[in-house]
């Protein structure tokens, strides 16, 4: 499969980080998202249910964010990247999840996984 649904830019508001001080605060997460579908379906039915709906995709990220609080982008990468593929049906993705600020001399600190059959 080559088709694919994007999700760039997703900023989440949430607790991460692995000193005391980061467990008090929210801090900027950021998503990017590139999750394999066939859109030949939802392209010939024109009909949304068909389709793997970014905006809903979209919120279930941010909650399980902010539910999570892990310590470490790792675990939160691993996290998303389950929930995504068992909930949404999503059988390859490709996930990057930058933290804005976290290293005052580098725009973002980040990690990006793949996970599943492209």
């Amino acid at each position: 499969m080559t088709d694919s649904v994007l999700i760039e830019g997703l900023a989440v508001e949430a607790v991460i980080g692995v000193y005391d001080w980061e467990r008090e605060v929210t801090q900027r997460l950021v998503v990017d998202l590139e999750m394999g579908w066939d859109n030949r379906i939802p392209g010939a039915s024109d009909d949304v249910v068909d389709a793997l709906d970014y905006a809903t995709v979209s919120e279930r990220v941010t909650h399980w964010l902010q539910q999570a609080r892990p310590q470490l982008l790792e675990t939160a990468a691993e996290g998303l990247a389950v929930m995504i593929q068992a909930d949404f049906g999503v059988p390859w993705l490709k996930l990057t999840l930058r933290k804005p600020g976290a290293v005052p001399t580098a725009r973002a600190v980040g990690v990006r996984i793949e996970r599943g059959l492209q």
